[in-house]
């Protein structure tokens, strides 16, 4: 079949191509704004993607065994909202298509997530959505090892990523792409916009990679120089992409940015503008389009619906699922309890129990070694865990004792060895979590925070679970020094919406920082732990229910109090000590432990005041940090013992007593306040 031809009573593929082109090209000028180029090099991909391969259901986006989709080159947004409107997805109306990047409109600059919705993940920032995708590919191949029985695959479906020049040249994507091969990921089919072209222009200046090389040397199988634009050839890497169950494929499709338009085609002044009324219009012409903006004709859009073979890919599925049921009845519960995101029957009361038991140990640990009791009380109760570590894991401690580490050749597991890839392992997670089935945990050392701080801000973003462990959090991990010393990535996650921080002093507040991790379904948690040892604290029972209120009274004196303390981490244990000390001087002190600032902004305001009570202006903020957001617990009467500069190498102790973190001084900073 010529790329012109169509098949039997269906119009031409390249006419149904067009419908991509036309409704982008109008969306982006009707906004005056937007990436016209990438949907119209990309639409014969996508026409051949959508119609004949992609397993999706307008009428239910997010039912289990769908394909997962992924537009990695997220500024191309109109390609994927005009699929979605021509396959039939009832919320992305011609209205939303001509109100593109209008406030209120979910036809968003870049494609957004939204629970339920057709949008698998968010993109635009370059690289994250082809990463996302690995993780997502992961999640797919991990639940068919533990879920797949003989004569029931049901979990059997793939992972389609459109990506381009701009995703590959980001270093994420050589992380990613890397792990993807070592894994064997071989669901996962990435078809690559090749056009050579990108904001300034042709790449030959600064992009000269031999992708295919380069692919190749990870494991994956490369089908070169396929004419983009030609559906028959693209069919035909298609069908070897799939052929091959033991690599990942990428498909390197030689496209024409702005396909169409005859006078700006092949040129970076498709790529993030409007292609203007004139050029429009002869691109109509050069296409054979005669129709109206936003008018697609009965014909071709009957042939671009597919909510019929969509509700009968899933009706299969379902009676599929159903046979499994009646074979493997705990299997099919357990798979559909981790498909729709709800925690095991009686994890409230484990949970509970499990803190209790920690409490009475009353153990002195790091709070990292703590994590790792954590870890090993929740995690077993928890099959849907699945972590791994930067190639840290004796570091961070996030190899529990029921880890059971993947590979290329046996996925059935919940531990994954990620390799010195901070930013892909946290967008790899991301990915998890964003596939269903999983709660996704990562370890670093907080200082390498950084190098995962964007994909940090996707999942903040999309309010999706991601729980993030950084240890040795502070000048407190010694002799590696300032390179290794976190002074400001605490502030500075903090300041992040959605973000919830929790700084743990000792074993029991640790053990609720996880706890709070698991249930908060609804973002992203960082839990910020120490290289060195920690007391335990003594608690009442109720001060142990108010450590989840992020903020709460740990030690007090009778009355009203002189003077607050304030303090996280392994700076509650000094400000219990000074507390002790100015009650010898006749000073009645207060120690507030707040482990996570955003948990206690979000009380009530009574608790809050009966916490920090606002007539007691006299209070002393302690953190091993900078001093930046403390000022408002503190206000202009108070003081902050903290960090304002990098560190030094020295052991931890020399270190705590240089920069003022002992007794003494926070006792005469305290006294000075008062005074």
């Amino acid at each position: 079949m010529s790329q012109q031809a169509a098949t039997a009573g269906q119009p031409a593929r390249r006419d149904l191509a067009n419908a991509i082109r036309a409704l982008s090209m109008d969306a982006v000028q009707a906004a005056n704004s937007g990436h016209p180029g990438a949907p119209m090099g990309m639409a014969d991909i996508a026409e051949v993607l959508w119609r004949d391969y992609l397993k999706h259901n307008p009428a239910n986006p997010r039912w289990a065994d769908r394909d997962r989709f992924v537009l990695s080159n997220g500024h191309g947004s109109m390609l994927l909202y005009s699929l979605l409107h021509l396959t039939g997805y009832k919320d992305f109306t011609i209205e939303q298509l001509q109100n593109f990047r209008q406030l209120g409109f979910i036809t968003a600059g870049h494609p957004e997530f939204e629970p339920g919705g057709p949008v698998e993940t968010t993109t635009g920032p370059l690289g994250q959505g082809i990463t996302n995708a690995v993780g997502m590919a992961m999640a797919e191949k991990m639940l068919a090892a533990e879920f797949n029985r003989a004569g029931h695959d049901v979990v059997d479906h793939k992972t389609w990523v459109f990506l381009g020049d701009g995703c590959l040249m980001e270093g994420i994507s050589h992380e990613a792409c890397s792990l993807a091969g070592t894994l064997k990921l071989g669901k996962l089919i990435c078809l690559y916009d090749d056009n050579k072209i990108s904001i300034d222009g042709d790449t030959e200046g600064w992009f000269t990679d031999d992708t295919v090389k380069r692919f190749e040397a990870y494991g994956w199988q490369v089908i070169p120089d396929v004419d983009g634009h030609d559906p028959v050839a693209i069919a035909a890497a298609i069908d070897q992409a799939v052929a091959d169950d033991e690599r990942p494929t990428m498909i390197c499709c030689k496209t024409v940015i702005g396909f169409g338009a005859p006078n700006k085609q092949g040129t970076a002044s498709t790529h993030g503008a409007p292609l203007g009324d004139d050029e429009i219009a002869a691109a109509r012409k050069e296409l054979g389009w005669d129709s109206p903006p936003f008018d697609i004709p009965s014909a071709i859009a009957s042939a671009w619906n597919c909510q019929d073979q969509g509700a009968a890919a899933e009706s299969d599925w379902n009676a599929a699922f159903a046979a499994y049921n009646a074979e493997h009845p705990e299997l099919a519960a357990e798979f559909a309890r981790r498909m729709a995101g709800k925690l095991p029957h009686g994890w409230c009361k484990h949970a509970d129990k499990s803190i209790a038991e920690i409490d009475a140990e009353g153990a002195k640990l790091a709070t990292r070694q703590a994590s790792l009791r954590a870890l090993n009380a929740f995690a077993p109760f928890l099959p849907e865990m699945a972590g791994g570590s930067a190639d840290l894991t004796g570091s961070n401690l996030t190899k529990h004792d029921a880890s059971t580490p993947i590979s290329g050749d046996d996925a059935k597991g919940n531990y994954v060895w990620f390799g010195v890839r901070e930013f892909g392992m946290t967008a790899i997670c991301n990915g998890l979590r964003l596939h269903g089935g999983f709660i996704p945990y990562s370890g670093t050392f907080l200082t390498f925070s950084d190098y995962s701080r964007n994909a940090l801000r996707m999942a903040a973003l999309m309010r999706i679970q991601n729980i993030l462990v950084y240890t040795h959090d502070s000048i407190g991990l010694g002799e590696d020094g300032p390179t290794h010393q976190p002074v400001e990535h605490t502030a500075s996650l903090r300041l992040m919406p959605n973000m919830s921080v929790w700084r743990p002093c000792d074993t029991v507040e640790t053990a609720v920082a996880w706890r709070y991790a698991i249930d908060n379904e609804t973002g992203p948690t960082s839990l910020v732990l120490t290289r060195q040892g920690l007391p335990h604290q003594q608690r009442t029972a109720e001060q142990i229910a108010d450590i989840a209120r992020g903020g709460y009274v740990l030690k007090d004196s009778p009355g009203t109090p002189d003077i607050l303390l304030i303090a996280t981490g392994s700076e509650v244990e000094l400000a219990v000590s000074a507390a002790d000390a100015l009650a010898a001087d006749g000073v009645a002190a207060r120690v507030v432990s707040m482990p996570s600032t955003d948990v206690f902004d979000a009380q009530d305001a009574e608790y809050r005041e009966s916490v920090l009570p606002a007539a007691v202006t006299a209070r002393v903020a302690i953190e091993a940090g900078v001093t930046e957001g403390w000022w408002r617990f503190v206000g202009t009467a108070g003081q902050v013992v903290g960090l304002d500069r990098f560190g030094e190498s020295a052991p931890a102790d020399e270190l705590f007593e240089h920069f003022g973190f002992t007794t003494d001084n926070v006792v005469a900073v305290a006294k000075d306040v008062l005074n």
